[in-house]
């Protein structure tokens, strides 16, 4: 009887462990399942990249090319100058991002950090400039860019970053709200000022949000087809983006597979980039949120 007594508390936590265990592997099995649906795409642009051209239009379609046409790469990236391309892209990216964390990290931290009369109204106004669509800026913009002589340049793709992004300023006070107030008040002791404070502390602190926000970044400038369409007329100025749809109606013929070995190409520096702030990302995702 005693034995019987002792062993049947043992029960219930046995029984309690094999459900959790059962429910975490049908969470697994449904975040595989998810994440191969949403792989699909890509697997299907990687496929066709590699078909020849008459197996394209095939019923049903083929996953798996016979034979796997390699040449189809450097046929799509020279059959339009992608080179130049990919430059220009990498430059227009490269100068979004670095305008953005500058321009957002500092308004964040007024944001945050710094009391001045109206400081939460302001932020209101802010935050409610995410909910204008940019199509209603789309003309207003284009008249003032042509108005100032900057059409066919970079900079109405670059500038703009300069000026802040309301998102990103949002993601970084609320980080900047989580540090501690205790670690900037031993640095005015020290007399540090606050522009001392945010290159010392705030910055090297929030490593994971500023990640978010280069990724967030990069996405959105490197796959920017409606301004460059826009505002760049040459050939010499276009970016990826642009050139796969010129790559789409060149000649009024389309090679879906050697535009679809462009398109992979152009995703790739995506996929590393996010492969290399993974970690600093969901740290950034999950800690915007601690504390508002």
């Amino acid at each position: 009887m005693d034995r019987a007594i002792a062993v049947s508390p043992a029960r219930p936590i046995a029984g309690r462990r094999a459900r959790r265990a059962a429910l975490t592997v049908l969470a697994y099995v449904a975040l595989t399942a998810l994440a191969c649906l949403f792989a699909l795409p890509i697997l299907w642009m990687v496929s066709t990249s590699l078909k020849p051209i008459e197996q394209l239009n095939r019923w049903p379609p083929e996953w798996i090319p016979h034979p796997f046409v390699w040449s189809n790469y450097p046929e799509a990236l020279t059959f339009l100058p992608f080179g130049r391309y990919f430059a220009n892209s990498v430059f227009i990216a490269g100068m979004a991002i670095v305008g953005t964390l500058l321009s957002c990290t500092l308004v964040a931290y007024g944001f945050a950090r710094i009391a001045f009369p109206g400081r939460d109204a302001l932020f209101v106004v802010l935050i409610s400039t995410i909910m204008l669509p940019a199509t209603v800026r789309l003309i207003p913009t284009f008249l003032l860019y042509n108005e100032i002589g900057w059409l066919n340049t970079y900079l109405p793709l670059i500038v703009p970053a300069f000026l802040g992004n309301p998102f990103s300023i949002f993601l970084l006070r609320q980080f900047f709200r989580a540090i501690p107030e205790e670690l900037a008040d031993a640095a005015r002791i020290d007399g540090c000022g606050e522009l001392g404070i945010l290159a010392r502390i705030f910055v090297p602190l929030s490593g994971p949000a500023l990640a978010v926000i280069t990724i967030f970044t990069f996405q959105q400038e490197w796959n920017d087809f409606m301004g460059p369409l826009i505002y760049l007329n040459e050939e010499r100025l276009r970016t990826l983006a642009l050139g796969l749809y010129y790559f789409l109606s060149f000649e009024g013929v389309t090679h879906w597979n050697e535009m679809m070995a462009a398109a992979t190409v152009m995703v790739l520096p995506i996929l590393l980039v996010f492969a290399f702030f993974q970690r600093y990302f969901i740290q950034g995702v999950t800690l915007t949120g601690i504390k508002g």
